[in-house]
């Protein structure tokens, strides 16, 4: 008897604009996450662009195996109605217990959506490669286990001036650096966020650079730093996108 494989299906909600860069390099920002966290085979990714009030029906979450919600310029801390959608949209799926991945943006909002609090970092800007220290303790993730042997730090792509203050009720803080506290944190095994970019590469954050330099949100020296140290280290991409897949898979 042939055994039907069913379409695994996700979601991104995608809180950024694409930018000029990002549409011609890339094809935009779904393709950048797509690629970093998708699978060819039986898999399907629909995007909605909730920057722009596009959301997936209630009656739709369902069909749904998870969900990413991307980075944004905006802040997660604020008021705008899609904003305020979006959090009324992440607590129906914490109540439906449907894999939320939340990264940067993502991973602040979710916080904020479940009961924690974010806000502005209290040393600013933190752009560039940043080393990321991982608890000791991991057994309860079963999606960090294949990883073998799991290295006390990762290097990770990061761009924000905001920050987690303090984490949900019944959330753990999984990762830290020496810039913030709350670099990665899970709540059960279906919510998981992420400070940094694990999708970007450094072409990606190099453009942003250009552009948060060009309307004078940080200075020449500071972007001259984030720069240099690209040249001098990479992330670590792979793995960083394997706990990725492997928590959307529920691996």
């Amino acid at each position: 008897m042939k055994v039907e494989i069913r379409e695994r299906r996700y979601a991104l909600l995608l809180a950024a604009k694409d930018s000029e860069h990002v549409k011609k390099v890339y094809g935009g920002y779904f393709n950048v996450f797509v690629a970093a966290f998708g699978e060819e085979e039986r898999e399907r990714w629909d995007l909605y662009r909730v920057v722009d009030g596009e959301f997936p029906e209630m009656s739709d979450l369902q069909d749904y195996d998870g969900f990413v919600v991307s980075g944004s310029p905006y802040d997660a801390y604020g008021n705008d109605h899609w904003i305020i959608k979006l959090c009324f949209l992440l607590q129906t799926l914490d109540a439906m217990e449907k894999k939320v991945l939340g990264i940067c943006f993502g991973h602040q909002v979710l916080c904020r959506a479940l009961g924690g609090k974010v806000g502005k970092a209290c040393t600013g800007w933190d752009i560039g490669l940043r080393k990321v220290k991982i608890v000791k303790d991991l057994s309860s993730f079963s999606f960090l286990e294949d990883l073998g042997e799991i290295p006390p730090a990762l290097s990770i792509i990061e761009c924000h001036q905001d920050e987690v203050w303090e984490v949900p009720l019944g959330a753990q803080v999984i990762a830290f650096s020496d810039k913030t506290g709350v670099e990665m944190f899970a709540i059960g095994s279906h919510v998981l966020g992420i400070q940094g970019h694990p999708e970007y590469s450094n072409d990606i954050l190099s453009n942003i650079i250009d552009r948060l330099l060009n309307n004078n949100s940080i200075e020449r020296d500071f972007a001259e730093n984030a720069r240099f140290g690209l040249l001098i280290a990479e992330p670590d991409r792979k793995c960083w996108e394997k706990i990725c897949r492997n928590f959307l898979k529920g691996r």
